[in-house]
């Protein structure tokens, strides 16, 4: 008889979870929705941002589990340790990445830029924005340009028959 019980109760257990299953895909059609609306770039640049922090909150539970386990004070010295060091790892490359996008460098050259401090990678990001080719500007003509007149001359007697027409 118990096994007569447990099964009403994981047949309705079944039922209540589709709907609560239904409601989270729901608010993720109306995100996508609003995700298909951005551009490129910035679907890109979101999808960058998110991976990086799913990679953080790895790392997080990976140093909470090693805290946990950690029975002996050199065990808990050996992580902190360690986690110091992921820390200044971390600080370097977000500093890396503000210096770059500060001097527009691309993400290739980001990962490039050399030095232990602000200082030294400001230095070597101003050397390589020398070489990263500036952008045309866009044209500001609204109209017709120059060369758009064909043969070059202006005929008054052309023009005015033109108009009379």
């Amino acid at each position: 008889m118990p096994e007569e019980n447990s099964t009403p109760a994981e047949a309705s257990t079944p039922e209540e979870q589709p709907p609560a299953a239904e409601q989270p895909a729901s608010g993720t059609s109306s995100e996508s929705t609003g995700e298909d609306a951005l551009p490129e770039w910035a679907r890109k640049e979101l999808a960058k941002v998110r991976s990086e922090a799913a990679n953080y909150r790895t790392r997080l539970r990976d140093a909470e589990t090693k805290l946990s386990e950690a029975k002996d004070p050199a065990e808990v010295e050996a992580a902190l340790t360690e986690l110091r060091a992921q820390n200044a790892e971390l600080e370097r490359s977000v500093l890396r990445a503000s210096v770059a996008r500060k001097y527009e460098l691309p993400d290739d050259l980001a990962d490039a830029l050399r030095g232990d401090d602000e200082a030294a990678l400001v230095a070597h990001a101003q050397v390589l924005a020398k070489y990263i080719p500036v952008p045309a500007p866009p044209p500001l003509g609204g109209g017709l340009t120059p060369d758009d007149g064909g043969d070059g001359e202006m005929d008054p007697r052309k023009l005015a028959r033109l108009t009379r027409r």
